[in-house]
């Protein structure tokens, strides 16, 4: 890295004073002053939409926006036909959706769970952190409670979030029965680490891949329940009664490149966030089918979104190498002892604070020319990592974070000798679908779980609370749907039908289609044949004959 040769020597120059240096502290107004300046949700990067349950009252980002005001990729003459009977189909593989799957083993009810990619492949396995409960000595659901609604802004939804904090022990007994291996401590305790926000150390991890061991077991014992997974499945539509009540979906069999009409009595959209919608143009440390699906889904059938402009920019993602550029390195490495320094060799902010400050006042140093500048003409600042094993011993960080040891030994970096460069990474969706503290949505027969509902996290989501969210609040929509399992249902698109005439009155974005699937920048897409309709091949001519899949031409320049 002789391209970054003088300011790492300022930054090694300065380490042996940083080691027992107090951390900057911002005032509450100075934090308020860098989001507002700074942070991207706060700069003004939206607009209203205008149709739907959101019309003229919330801003959403731009590409969010456009794919709400989209058409559906489904052909105008298609009708539904029922190929497939459940009593609970849940639309998506993650964590929300397993959980959901399991909370519903031994109720005697068939359950499909379809999820676009393969059972697992989830913003799940992303979790690197950990996962919150208050286990300590002199912890509680209630100071849990008060870190979170703090660290939200006091925008949570308290109903959500006692649920949350109360449940936390619950939560993690269930994983540990299931042969989740979090870390312990000699005498069988969990060893709880610090989390930014958090009064007290209350996270819970395994090593440095936390959401892929819970991903792990969970998907285990999904594959060995009653549940009929449906893996290569993309929800494209929800199907409804005609009379307010959602009845099922039309799946995209990815493999067979046909349309399956599923009828179910109940549906749990569980399909996570949309960081690969990348907004403002940020990278992200999201898997391949983060693009919103669950809320375009959702919001054709009259659920109104909250807090749609909220989204969390991981403060540190990586930035060099360029094959890792967004990729999260985790919160836990900071609570260990890394810290942030700008191209000075300067300390500049309390590495565990808040995520969306911290976020903020990186980007300020990069603004104010305090930023270090990679060859792919990227700017971040230092993540000092090696200052770790100073303050804990040689092979501390090794045994720690094995994950991102070895992702940086592939690029000839070891983390424990040289600081990692980074810059915030568009990580965790804040906002979505609004539910009750069952997981119920506003439509009959409808419910949700997981990333893709807002209104727990209020506008900023402390580490480790996905996770436990996700178990949570996965399980409650499963057992609610139990509870409440409406009467089947005819199967119609009448929703759709509504939503496309009301796109045909304000004109709305008509050429796009959504929900997208995949991100464009894979240049994968879902297109149709289309046919003459009365004499013309217009967007209105879109029919069922056959349905494409289009990977990207790796030979193209």
């Amino acid at each position: 890295m002789d391209w970054a040769k003088h300011s790492l020597e300022k930054l090694e120059t300065s380490r042996e004073a940083r080691l027992c240096s107090k951390p900057p502290k911002l005032g509450e107004d100075d934090a308020k002053k860098i989001l507002n300046q700074y942070h991207p949700d706060y700069l003004g990067m939206h607009r209203n939409i205008c149709i739907g349950p959101n019309k003229n009252d919330g801003n959403f980002p731009h590409e969010l926006a456009d794919l709400l005001e989209a058409d559906s990729q489904l052909p105008i003459d298609f009708e539904p036909s029922e190929d497939i009977e459940t009593d609970v189909l849940i639309i998506g593989g993650g964590g929300a959706g397993a959980s959901a799957a399991l909370a519903l083993e031994e109720t005697g009810l068939r359950v499909h769970l379809a999820t676009k990619l393969r059972l697992g492949d989830s913003n799940t396995v992303m979790a690197e952190g950990g996962i919150q409960a208050s286990l300590g000595i002199n912890d509680s659901p209630r100071r849990h409670f008060s870190d979170a609604y703090v660290g939200g802004h006091g925008q949570n939804n308290p109903d959500l979030l006692r649920i949350l904090c109360e449940s936390g022990s619950s939560a993690i007994s269930w994983l540990s029965q299931l042969g989740c291996m979090l870390d312990r401590n000699k005498d069988g305790t969990f060893q709880l680490r610090p989390g930014g926000g958090t009064s007290l150390p209350r996270v819970l991890a395994c090593r440095d891949y936390t959401g892929l061991e819970i991903m792990r077991v969970l998907k285990d014992a999904v594959l060995l329940s009653g549940t009929t997974v449906l893996q290569n499945y993309a929800a494209i539509e929800l199907l409804d009664d005609g009379e307010g009540q959602v009845t099922g979906a039309v799946l995209w069999d990815r493999n067979k490149e046909k349309l399956v009409t599923v009828s179910a009595r109940a549906v749990i959209i569980a399909t996570g966030g949309s960081g690969q919608l990348r907004f403002n143009s940020f990278p992200t440390s999201n898997h391949l089918g983060a693009v919103g699906d669950g809320l375009v889904l959702a919001y054709r059938q009259g659920c109104r979104l909250i807090n749609s402009d909220s989204y969390q920019y991981h403060p540190s993602g990586s930035v060099y190498p360029e094959a890792l550029v967004g990729q999260l390195v985790t919160e836990s490495i900071r609570s260990m002892g890394a810290q942030v320094v700008n191209s000075e060799g300067s300390r500049f902010v309390d590495e565990m604070t808040f995520r969306d400050v911290l976020a903020a006042s990186i980007i300020k140093e990069v603004k104010e020319k305090r930023g270090v500048q990679t060859p792919t003409n990227r700017i971040g600042v230092w993540l000092d990592t090696p200052i770790i094993d100073l303050q804990n011993g040689h092979g501390f960080l090794q045994r720690k974070f094995p994950g991102i040891v070895h992702r940086f030994a592939r690029y000839s970096i070891d983390p424990a000798k040289q600081a990692i460069l980074i810059y915030p990474t568009l990580h965790y969706q804040n906002g979505g679908i609004e539910i009750d503290k069952d997981g119920c949505t506003k439509v009959k027969g409808l419910w949700a779980a997981g990333e893709v509902t807002g209104g727990l996290h209020g506008t900023n989501r402390l580490m480790g609370n996905s996770l436990l969210d996700i178990i949570i609040f996965g399980r409650r929509a499963a057992i609610s749907a139990q509870n409440s399992l409406p009467e089947r249902r005819r199967v119609t698109l009448t929703r759709l039908k509504e939503f496309r005439a009301s796109l045909e009155i304000t004109s709305a974005r008509q050429q796009l289609l959504s929900p997208q699937l995949f991100p464009t920048q894979t240049g994968m897409k879902i297109s149709f044949e289309r046919k003459a309709t009365m004499g013309s091949q217009d967007k209105n001519s879109r029919s069922t004959n056959q349905l494409s899949f289009e990977p990207p031409d790796p030979f193209t320049k």
